[in-house]
């Protein structure tokens, strides 16, 4: 069976368990209201905006949320040259937080969704994180912090937008598509997300025709962040618990709304991590399969 047909197949039976377990949840308990997640409080403790798969309101779009600001230090950013990126996250006291649980993603991405960094920072005492990057053009980027304060039972994502001066020339963003290459990867994905959520994504990686086994990257076999094209409305998923080492990923994908998103699914193998990207649209109506 070509790799089309079995992603296919595998969404539809993840679609079908998915309603029917949404079904007797119905019978069992038919008054029942569904629970929708804040934009970017998790339900779980150390998990982070849109991992719930339930249907999920835009997260970071804002740089205050819940006392907690997302402060840069770094004003601008520098085309073509290495720099180090400096921000805080203040508390509701107003004082820079320094403990944390679990990891604080950073991401840089241009407001076309041409030019994507997933950056790793580490934090100073004073609570300064610290991160290199280079941004390939000029524009208007954005920086998202994803994160959980020690203090706090869910996760945040803030944004801020940071300008990188010069010749600004946006560009216009690739057509949907369900394959791509990367690396000498090919990486094919089967279904969209959806803002009903019931949306699912199963994605494949193979090299030379032969699917791969994917490594563990930070505490999961895949990262697949979901950005909405205007705004830049995010969404950062993993795969299903209990999936296991192979080459199929499959993701609850929920997102805040009908539109056309840019999805930056990042994964590792042969040790190095390699960044897979994506147009995907979907409809308030149904998921697309």
């Amino acid at each position: 069976m070509r790799t089309w047909a079995k992603l296919t197949a595998y969404a539809g039976s993840l679609v079908l368990i998915f309603g029917v377990a949404i079904g007797a949840g119905r019978l069992l308990d038919p008054d029942e209201t569904p629970t929708v997640a804040h934009p970017s409080h998790s339900a779980e403790a150390g998990e982070h905006a849109g991992h719930t798969g339930a249907a999920v309101q835009a997260g970071g779009l804002q740089v205050t949320d819940d006392g907690y600001t997302l402060s840069p230090v770094t004003a601008e950013l520098t085309p073509g040259r290495a720099q180090t990126v400096r921000f805080r996250i203040i508390g509701p006291d107003g004082k820079p937080v320094t403990q944390f649980t679990g990891d604080l993603h950073f991401i840089v991405v241009r407001r076309d969704l041409a030019d994507y960094h997933h950056l790793h920072p580490t934090m100073a005492a004073d609570g300064t994180w610290s991160a290199q990057v280079t941004v390939g053009e000029a524009g208007q980027y954005r920086a998202f912090a994803d994160f959980q304060p020690r203090a706090r039972a869910e996760g945040y994502v803030l944004g801020v937008d940071l300008p990188a001066p010069g010749d600004y020339r946006p560009r216009t963003l690739p057509a949907a598509g369900y394959s791509a290459t990367v690396d000498g990867y090919t990486v094919t994905r089967a279904g969209d997300p959806s803002a009903t959520g019931a949306g699912w994504l199963a994605i494949s990686v193979s090299r030379d025709g032969t699917p791969v086994t994917l490594e563990p990257y930070l505490g999961s076999y895949g990262h697949l962040v979901a950005l909405r094209e205007g705004d830049l409305a995010y969404q950062h998923m993993h795969p299903q618990e209990g999936t296991v080492a192979g080459p199929d990923l499959a993701f609850a994908a929920s997102v805040p709304s009908a539109g056309t998103y840019r999805l930056y699914l990042e994964f590792r193998h042969g040790g190095k991590v390699h960044l897979a990207e994506f147009t995907a649209t979907t409809s308030a109506g149904h998921a697309h399969s």
